[in-house]
């Protein structure tokens, strides 16, 4: 949605082809960084952007055992906007769609499921998709791969990935928020166990941490023991954990990172989750891929409106994107390998570990998980130029 957004404003004619009839997918991440928003400022639709309703989260919290740290302070970013916006998914790609929609190049088509690739000599054409109405032909220039970790575009096109491990998968779910509820976004760690609460305002979005294929393990305990446990480790919640009556409450979001050796072949580019599937930890994947739909428009753009596109425009985007693909995976397999993986293991009482105690005895150190999480390796800012006005209605 961004990259056909980006380039749509450039003066480029695209084609937005979504498989559902609208964007009302639950417990998609919503979390918005201060990257992703300075990409906003730049567009100058920020302002507008801050209208819909969100929560802006400035710190983040953890808590080992019975004691509590402050993790990431994103006060002191070099970013017009010092926080961390949490905003569901829909209205998030509802209000770019929007956007997009003012220039007369933007053609956004729901219910629209990719299928398959057209290839000639050779090369990616377009693609097939599946409609209400029968089969649809998109034929283009160039086809991109923005269909997620389950992308049926790079498995069309036969790009190889590598997996590099996760050794949890998560659940989903959501309590009712009440007055007198702490305010503030927090992970909570015991042994064998951890525990993320996002304040919605109007509910709290929750993360349960199994093991990687632990849910048969979960679900033949029961789902009375995993409200327990859900007690136990925010007693708050107590009152309100009967709101996972079945297991249709929960969803489970199996974690899988990895990455294409190779984004793009000819006529095919694939960014996002497609081309690297991130893990949940710093909540980044939406904006790694809109810092992919940046750096792609910059360097496509113009190329696309000349109609000369070629192999070593689309291995530039790679190019230029590797370095913070490998560099925010590598820190999240150390958490996942070093941290979390012996949290989830453990069975002995836990401390609040030296880096964490560390943070809590000199707050200037917050600011540096807040720049990584919140702006991240090489960000990208807009080059394209707007030059084409909108005459769409």
């Amino acid at each position: 949605m961004m990259l056909g957004f980006l380039l749509a404003r450039a003066g480029v004619d695209v084609c937005i082809l979504e498989k559902h009839a609208d964007f009302l997918r639950d417990f998609r991440g919503d979390t918005v960084h201060p990257s992703t928003l300075e990409v906003m400022y730049e567009l100058g639709i920020l302002e507008e952007f801050l209208k819909r309703p969100h929560q802006e989260v400035r710190e983040i919290a953890g808590q080992v055992g019975n004691e509590t740290a402050t993790i990431g302070d994103f006060t002191h970013l070099p970013t017009h906007c010092k926080f961390l916006v949490l905003m569901p998914q829909w209205d998030f790609l509802n209000f770019i769609a929007e956007q997009g929609k003012r220039y007369a190049g933007f053609h956004l088509r729901m219910q629209a499921e990719v299928t398959d690739l057209i290839r000639e000599n050779g090369r990616v054409v377009g693609v097939q998709a599946k409609t209400p109405n029968g089969v649809l032909e998109v034929r283009a220039e160039l086809t991109v791969g923005a269909d997620g970790r389950r992308s049926v575009v790079r498995e069309r096109a036969g790009l190889e990935g590598v997996n590099l491990g996760a050794p949890m998968d998560v659940l989903w779910m959501r309590f009712s928020k009440k007055d007198g509820d702490p305010g503030q976004t927090f992970g909570h760690v015991e042994a064998g166990k951890i525990f993320v609460m996002l304040d919605r305002e109007e509910y709290w979005q929750c993360a349960f941490v199994i093991p990687k294929g632990g849910i048969e393990e979960v679900r033949q305990r029961g789902i009375a023991a995993l409200r327990e446990e859900i007690a136990k480790l925010s007693p708050f919640l107590r009152d309100r954990v009967d709101e996972l009556s079945e297991w249709k409450d929960i969803s489970l979001l199996t974690v899988v990172v990895d990455r294409l050796t190779r984004w793009s072949s000819p006529g095919l580019l694939c960014i996002g989750d497609a081309a690297h599937a991130m893990s949940p930890i710093g909540g980044v994947g939406i904006n790694l891929a809109i810092q992919d739909a940046v750096a792609a428009a910059n360097i496509l753009a113009r190329r696309l409106l000349e109609g000369t596109v070629t192999e070593n425009d689309l291995q530039a985007v790679q190019r230029r994107r590797t370095f913070p693909t490998r560099a925010t995976q590598e820190m999240q397999l150390f958490v996942q390998n070093r941290i979390i993986s012996r949290v989830l293991s453990s069975n002995k009482p836990l401390t609040l570990p030296w880096p964490l105690k560390l943070l809590r005895r000199w707050p200037f150190l917050r600011r540096y998980p807040a720049r990584i999480v919140g702006v991240g390796f090489r960000p990208e800012h807009v080059k394209t130029p707007e030059v084409n006005i909108a005459t769409a209605k």
